[in-house]
């Protein structure tokens, strides 16, 4: 297994490499195209891929479908990693190295991959077009997406990867009606840990269902699809009344209301003993969950990668879009009576209450909670 640095280290270790280098004897920064800079010349071209990601891909640089796409196709090629298998013999690549791009004709027959033909297909020829490697272009553009939705934290990004040479085998990315237990074995045999599944599901705030129901595509998972807050947390909380579409299908489960849409493994998560705490805890803690989805990120696109032989690129990460609400919001109609809370250690910041209405139902709520 390559070894693993943290993004912290690797930010200590620079940062100290710099203290001791006087002002004339640090290089130059490279001059890239449009009079653009950056701290290594090789990282010039993904300025050139930046350009065209955000005119063509994201169409002007929008926190849409497609930055969807580009987040799931990040998570779906980096944790096809499997430490146990390769000690096993079984399986000797995989991680975050473009395999899902260069082995599609195998990769997206899985039935976790399922509706990525279109990103995977775009993206490969976008790495074709400027000769970097499927594994970089998957995870910088997942990067730029991320950037481009209000909420969105500096994810540093890292270029180098080799390109993959063996396709990751089915079963390795997790499916919305396994059981918590089965997800978290198996990320943590990628080399994450609950908290990082928890951190990196914000990314279902800007999510939608496409397949599970096919009757109504492009379903959200919470009532701020454009924004990467914390009101998914909040949502997916609330107790479940309704199918949004045409009745249930596997991996589904109700939802609080029509048009949004709630997948098994969220709920499921949301309410484990292993990760309700985390999970609560986001819902008036924006700025948290913001860093450590930055963070989970930066530590899932190392997946089977040695940090050592790549290139800090993050100088190219365009600027932030926008701020999102420091605060989750109840849904109209719903009050923290509707709420389904497994952790009662204190992890819960109480929502706004704006909607309550019935002072008697919140002071009761708060008493409930006090003797828990």
């Amino acid at each position: 297994m390559a070894p693993f640095l943290s993004l912290i280290s690797l930010y200590l270790a620079s940062a100290a490499a710099a203290s001791h280098l006087e002002p004339h004897h640090r290089a130059p920064p490279a001059q890239c195209s449009k009079g653009r800079t950056a701290k290594n010349s090789q990282c010039c071209v993904w300025y050139d891929v930046l350009d065209d990601i955000q005119t063509n891909l994201f169409e002007g640089g929008k926190c849409d479908d497609e930055a969807h796409d580009a987040l799931r196709l990040s998570f779906h090629d980096a944790i096809g990693y499997s430490p146990l298998l390769r000690s096993q013999g079984k399986f000797p690549g995989g991680g975050a190295d473009g395999s899902i791009i260069m082995f599609a004709d195998k990769e997206l027959l899985y039935g976790a991959n399922d509706a990525l033909d279109e990103i995977v297909d775009a993206e490969r020829k976008l790495a074709d077009r400027y000769h970097v490697s499927y594994g970089d272009i998957i995870q910088f553009i997942a990067v730029v997406s991320v950037r481009n939705c209000p909420g969105g934290p500096l994810i540093p990004f890292f270029a180098g990867r080799p390109n993959a040479t063996k396709w990751a085998p089915d079963g390795l990315v997790p499916e919305a009606f396994d059981s918590v237990t089965k997800i978290l074995n198996r990320v943590h045999d990628a080399g994450l840990t609950a908290d990082d599944l928890v951190d990196l599901l914000a990314s279902h705030s800007i999510g939608k269902q496409e397949t599970i129901d096919p009757s109504i595509p492009g379903t959200p998972f919470d009532t701020t699809p454009s924004i990467l807050d914390t009101n998914f947390f909040l949502d997916t909380l609330l107790r479940g009344m309704v199918w949004p579409g045409k009745g249930f299908h596997k991996g589904q489960v109700p939802s609080p209301f029509g048009g949004e849409f709630r997948l098994q493994s969220d709920f499921a998560i949301a309410r484990d003993q292993r990760t309700s705490c985390r999970w609560q805890g986001y819902i008036n803690q924006q700025a948290d969950m913001s860093t450590n989805f930055g963070k989970a990120m930066a530590k899932m696109a190392l997946l089977g990668q040695n940090p050592a032989r790549l290139t800090d690129c993050s100088d190219v990460i365009p600027p932030p879009t926008g701020s999102a609400p420091q605060t989750a919001k109840l849904p109209r109609g719903k009050t923290v009576l509707d709420l389904e809370l497994t952790c009662h250690n204190g992890q819960f910041g109480l929502p706004t209450l704006a909607n309550i209405g019935d002072l008697r139902k919140l002071t009761g709520y708060i008493s409930k909670l006090l003797h828990l």
